[in-house]
């Protein structure tokens, strides 16, 4: 599942359309990913305005188009934003296709867990206003993660770093990061973490969100060979501090990996 670094990548896949007029619009609007979207509308009010901006937050972004269109997608575990040539027709998993004079935007998504949110109006859609502060900004204070993290005190700290609202963009392979760069257990529980723990996780986890978006979220380079994420995929993975074989389990709902030596 894309999470902050990789849904920041595929953001900016649509770059190249900044400032063009859409032409025309393709959807599959029968599809549960137009789910509570009013596809008429959107097929309607889209032609013949430009895309003016984009943001991401967490897992999803927004596209801004002229005459107060607003455009949320988020993409699930399959999801992708690409480029294709003017003249484009939409394929099978090709759910929405926004076509430019010199160029198509096209959201694939294969598996049809992501979502596209449609607003019109003046003011930013709810949906997007209310969300929290992004990982990498000065609004994610170590009191405000502090304050999320004591709320759910009886979950694994796992599951709790998977919670979007705490913890926007944050996903499997950050969340088993982020722990193993702290040195801490993802089975314990977070109301059992003492503040110097505490300490080491708001850092690790700015840092690998940062560190993540200038990687991935720049190019879809990869992070370092330091990172446990290069090990945590491989069968007999191995921890890259000292070589000690990681363990795995189901927590939160999803197989984590992590060094039963640094992570007591």
């Amino acid at each position: 599942m894309p999470e902050l670094a990789e849904v920041e990548y595929f953001r900016k896949r649509w770059d190249a359309g900044m400032g063009d007029v859409i032409t025309g619009v393709q959807l599959h609007g029968e599809k549960r990913i137009f789910r509570g979207s009013d596809v008429a509308q959107l097929k309607k009010l889209l032609v013949r305005h430009k895309l003016l901006r984009s943001e991401a937050r967490g897992k999803q972004m927004l596209f801004v188009f002229a005459g107060d269109n607003w455009l949320g997608l988020h993409l699930g575990m399959s999801g992708k934003l690409r480029l294709e040539p003017a003249g484009f027709r939409a394929e099978k998993h090709d759910h929405l296709v926004l076509a430019q004079k010199k160029r198509a935007l096209v959201f694939r998504d294969a598996r049809q867990f992501g979502r596209v949110r449609f607003q019109h109006g003046a003011e930013p859609p709810e949906w997007w206003d209310g969300q929290k502060p992004e990982i990498s900004s000065r609004g994610f204070t170590r009191a405000l993660m502090e304050k999320f993290v004591r709320r759910h005190a009886r979950a694994p700290i796992k599951a709790v770093l998977l919670m979007q609202k705490g913890f926007p963009g944050v996903g499997n392979w950050m969340a088993d990061e982020i722990l193993w760069r702290a040195k801490i257990s993802p089975r314990l529980r977070a109301g059992k973490l003492s503040d110097t723990q505490l300490d080491r996780l708001w850092r690790e986890t700015k840092f690998v969100a940062r560190a993540a978006l200038k990687t991935i979220g720049q190019d879809f380079s990869d992070p370092p060979k330091s990172w446990l994420l290069h090990e945590r995929w491989k069968s007999g993975g191995k921890c890259p501090r000292h070589g000690t074989k990681l363990r795995r389990a189901t927590i939160g709902g999803r197989t984590t990996a992590w060094c039963p030596k640094c992570q007591l």
